[in-house]
């Protein structure tokens, strides 16, 4: 049964205040198989939202991309798709990890947010992906 509940897929934050958030907000209206989602940036500085849609595949591209972070490499999901993109950098220029959200297709602004991540957050993200499979299995298209 499909759960009306938003779940986190990403919850990317600091003590700074330094935030990036992907939330999956329900059913994508219109298209079987989708989600709804928006990916959500919140810094003491700038504030910005932009919708995101979701489809099995690239939640699979997600699972993907954490497993290349814990490889240590740099991820960009979801680039040459259509909507927004999401890129981190381990090694940022603020010696921490940098989450890069860019829009070229709607608002073409590209945000650079230094967050100091803690320790444990590549399992707490696949935790927070297992969660969204488990409950919006039903509804994901296999595609």
């Amino acid at each position: 049964m499909v759960t009306a509940e938003r779940l986190d897929l990403t919850l990317l934050c600091d003590d700074e205040g330094n935030s990036v958030r992907i939330t999956v907000l329900g059913p994508l209206q219109g298209v079987a198989g989708g989600l709804s989602a928006e990916i959500v940036v919140d810094t003491p500085f700038v504030a910005g939202r932009v919708a995101l849609s979701l489809w099995r595949s690239r939640l699979n591209s997600w699972a993907e991309a954490l497993d290349r972070l814990e490889a240590g490499e740099d991820i960009a999901w979801l680039h040459v798709q259509r909507g927004p993109s999401l890129y981190i950098h381990l090694n940022g220029e603020r010696g921490c990890p940098e989450v890069v959200v860019e829009d070229d297709l709607v608002s073409m602004t590209t945000v650079r947010v230094p967050i100091d991540l803690p320790d444990a957050w590549i399992a707490t993200h696949r935790e927070l992906l297992a969660a969204v499979l488990e409950a919006w299995d039903g509804h994901l298209s296999q595609e």
